[in-house]
């Protein structure tokens, strides 16, 4: 939603259900054609169950365990207004059971990742996206056929699923940290290439910090990229929920380098553009937060170690709500996190990864406008407007 152009941002609610109602109507279309385009044909049916998808094609899909399924219980969450349904909602969550599908000439459609068997079927267990209420609204549906075809020899192992072209919570959520799960479904597998973003610096930075080997092979919203042997990692982190083993994963896997000197209270700004979940108040704020110590920082001028330092020796941190709070997963128990939202979009992600370290003083502040309780949250660039004496209000019960 962030890439559309601001005069039509707040359109994105219409736009969603047309996008959704689209694909629904052009999939009933375009569907039955596929088994008449051979590689390019659209799935003409899915699964809800990567084990389904198995059963129906068990010449072609094997699914390898990799790890057992997870019950969540977590808060209550503390913040204003207190018990905010989203935070509520998310105090118990059930992750499935770990798994790598294993598909032999499966195909990987678009940056969105969606994985689709040689049979036909689109194994929706894995190829989520956001917002859907069923595997028929998916944007795959959208074109009469799939993306050209680009065809790789041997095994490619996919990490891509929706969100991590572009965003640094799911790349190291929803990409680099299933990244263990093949790990744990075949340990000491050699694969021929890795399906995984790595276009910006930041991604191609992780990627090396977390020792996963090339070569790269970079999905895009025009390609098909099919192998003779495709590997697809579950993906446990659909509901914004952190799975502790995915936390665990990354702080061992990208450790701090033990560097010391780095401030112990954070303002994070999103700087003053228009509709880009900027801070009104900013400029109120930060004098306050000056006096006591705090320093404004943008972890995106830093390199992803230094972040991960940063983040480590943190004591308090302060910032509206942003994929650059998702470096807390380095953070160490007893910091204190405040994260500022707008009222028209409130995510739980940040605080499902402090649940799942354990320790962290979390709190939340809600500013102005509504978000009906049931809704999904489409504000998602909207401007957060919390006068400054309530902010600071929050941050003295929080550090007193």
């Amino acid at each position: 939603m962030s890439k559309l152009p601001a005069r039509f941002q707040p359109l994105w609610p219409l736009l969603k259900r047309v996008h959704r109602f689209l694909s629904v109507l052009a999939g009933v279309a375009y569907r039955p054609f596929g088994r008449f385009l051979g590689v390019r044909g659209l799935p003409r049916t899915a699964t809800t169950a990567s084990t389904v998808t198995a059963e129906r094609e068990a010449g072609a899909v094997t699914l390898h365990p990799a790890g057992p399924a997870e019950i969540l219980e977590r808060g209550p969450a503390q913040g204003t207004p207190a018990a905010h349904w989203v935070f509520e909602r998310g105090r118990h969550a059930e992750v499935p059971a770990r798994y790598v599908l294993d598909i032999r000439d499966g195909r990987m459609v678009g940056d969105f990742g969606a994985t689709v068997t040689p049979g036909g079927i689109l194994d929706y267990q894995t190829s989520g996206y956001f917002g859907l209420q069923s595997w028929r609204e998916h944007p795959v549906f959208l074109r009469p056929r799939l993306p050209e075809v680009e065809h790789h020899d041997g095994t490619l192992l996919s990490l891509t699923t929706r969100g991590t072209a572009g965003n640094y919570y799911h790349f190291l959520y929803d990409a680099v940290a299933r990244y263990g799960i093949f790990e744990d479904a075949l340990p000491g597998e050699r694969v021929d290439g890795v399906i995984v973003p790595h276009g910006s610096g930041y991604q191609r930075q992780i990627l090396e910090l977390a020792g996963i080997p090339g070569p790269y092979i970079q999905p895009r919203p025009d390609r098909t990229i099919s192998a003779d042997r495709l590997l697809v990692p579950s993906t446990p982190n659909q509901d914004l929920v952190a799975p502790r083993s995915a936390t665990e994963w990354l702080r061992k896997r990208l450790p701090p380098s033990g560097a010391t000197g780095t401030p112990t209270k954070l303002y994070l700004s999103r700087g003053q553009q228009p509709g880009a979940r900027r801070y009104l108040q900013e400029g109120e704020l930060w004098p306050l937060l000056e006096r006591q110590g705090f320093v404004m920082l943008d972890p995106g001028t830093l390199s992803v170690q230094e972040q991960i330092d940063v983040f480590h020796n943190a004591e308090v941190i302060v910032a509206p709500h942003g994929a650059a709070l998702t470096n807390i997963t380095w953070s160490r128990p007893g910091v204190r996190v405040l994260e500022m939202f707008a009222g028209t979009y409130v995510h739980l992600g940040l605080w499902t990864i402090a649940e799942a370290i354990g320790g962290i003083d979390y709190r939340y502040l809600v500013g102005t406008g509504t978000l009906p309780v049931g809704k999904e949250p489409t504000g998602i660039v909207d401007d957060i407007d919390i006068p400054a004496e309530v902010v600071m209000a929050e941050l003295e019960a929080l550090t007193r």
